[in-house]
């Protein structure tokens, strides 16, 4: 039986690579591809979404559109890593046949979980707005969601966006406070110090057998990967948002242990950064599993068995 799932997005070029690995997998029933503000405007984001699953020719899939902005705070793109289009200047002259269906996320969310209790299970890999939204309007999805497994933070690692903070809770700490201390039974938290670990580079591009595909994430991630040379000496890209949705599929991917986990919203320096109690300092219960290590063979040989088959 299919795990029903629920991806949102702020699609830039992992996220693309994310859906593209959910829905070749066949393995998941995608209730919807939610789409949130974050790498690009949520209108780009959306856009983005919908020429991907044009790419996979999926027509079946709803795209909805979410949050256009953090909950407090201004946007904040990524187009020096992504691109002023999010997926590295790749499928930019493609016409785009596929449409975003009406309703906005957070209500899809809610109301796709209300509706089959203890079965869905949300894959969020850009800032967790729409999560947030959804979980202030109704708070009861905290008991009735299967799980949440969700791409940001770091926990031991350097951050991305600023010394101590990932992209994402770096856009909207406030979002990912409020989802963190929600109260969900099972969420997971996919973070830097492990998706650093699965780098994407030619000769893993050159395992994939459908040419179509090959050629779009080479080229999407091109710019990508010689700003991770650039700055880390290799020719490659974390495969950060693909994966979490690993994890859907297969969660022993990676080792995690339950810890509690908040995040810092009041900090001139630290604004954004993740924390976790590893200690017990707080004296709180644990509130999210972290991801602590992967193995990234397995990884990977799930990813190219997936988009090859």
């Amino acid at each position: 039986m299919k795990k029903k799932m629920i991806l949102d997005v702020d699609t830039g070029i992992d996220d693309a690579i994310g859906i593209i690995l959910a829905v070749k997998s066949r393995q998941l029933d995608i209730l919807a591809v939610t789409t949130v503000n974050g790498n690009v405007s949520l209108d780009t984001a959306t856009l983005n979404t919908c020429k991907i699953l044009d790419l996979l020719n999926e027509q079946d899939i709803s795209v909805i559109k979410g949050a256009d902005s953090p909950i407090i705070r201004s946007p904040f793109f990524e187009h020096r890593i992504h691109g002023e289009d999010g997926i590295g200047g790749a499928l930019k002259d493609v016409p785009v046949k596929k449409q975003p269906d009406d309703g906005f996320a957070s209500d899809f969310i809610i109301n796709s979980i209300l509706n089959f209790p203890g079965e869905v299970t949300l894959v969020m890999t850009g800032p967790l707005t729409n999560l947030a939204l959804a979980v202030k309007k109704c708070p009861q999805i905290t008991k009735l969601v299967k799980e949440v497994i969700f791409m940001g933070g770091v926990i031991k690692g350097v951050g991305n966006v600023t010394p101590t903070s990932e992209y994402n809770t770096y856009v909207d700490p406030e979002a990912a406070k409020i989802v963190l201390q929600a109260g969900f039974a099972s969420i997971t938290q996919v973070g830097l110090d492990v998706t650093r670990k699965v780098l994407l580079g030619e000769g893993h591009i050159q395992l994939i057998q459908n040419h179509e595909l090959a050629d779009y994430i080479r080229q999407s991630t091109s710019d990508y990967r010689k700003r991770y040379f650039e700055r880390n000496g290799i020719w490659a890209c974390a495969m950060h948002d693909p994966l979490a949705v690993a994890i859907a599929l297969q969660e022993d991917l990676v080792t995690r242990e339950e810890y509690y986990v908040d995040v810092e919203t009041k900090s001139e320096l630290c604004d954004g950064q993740m924390v976790c109690d590893f200690q017990n300092r707080l004296m709180k219960q644990p509130n999210a599993h972290v991801c602590l290590d992967v193995d990234a063979e397995a990884f990977f040989d799930l990813f190219i068995r997936i988009i090859n088959s």
